[in-house]
């Protein structure tokens, strides 16, 4: 199992949700979040007075699937957020040990 994680422009969230539903992903966890990379921030002017924004909004998106998938769901993901503008963000892949639904107790692939 994998957790995928994708920081994205916060107005490209329902493009991936749309993506990620075509796909039959069935659940995700979404994030408001602010941070920067290359983009460095950028200076705003407001009332007269310009000042620096150094953490720019973006949204984190987690979504937790089985390794078959995760090809599908990184194309989705990249394909939806993408802008070809700087600053349309990263996908992290991580392994997941174990995933248990607390409901029912249920673990592994069954659990996701």
């Amino acid at each position: 199992m994998k957790l995928v994680t994708a920081i994205i422009k916060p107005f490209k969230l329902d493009d991936v949700r749309e993506a990620l539903s075509e796909i039959s992903v069935q659940g995700m966890t979404v994030t408001e979040v602010k941070g920067f990379g290359r983009q460095k921030g950028h200076t705003e002017l407001y009332r007269g007075a310009e000042y620096v924004v150094d953490f720019l909004p973006k949204v984190k998106i987690e979504v937790a699937i089985d390794d078959g998938s995760l090809d599908s769901v990184i194309e989705a993901i990249t394909n939806a957020a993408n802008t070809g503008k700087v600053g349309d963000g990263k996908i992290f892949v991580t392994a997941l040990e174990d995933v248990i639904r607390i409901r029912t107790g249920e673990t592994g692939a069954d659990a996701v």
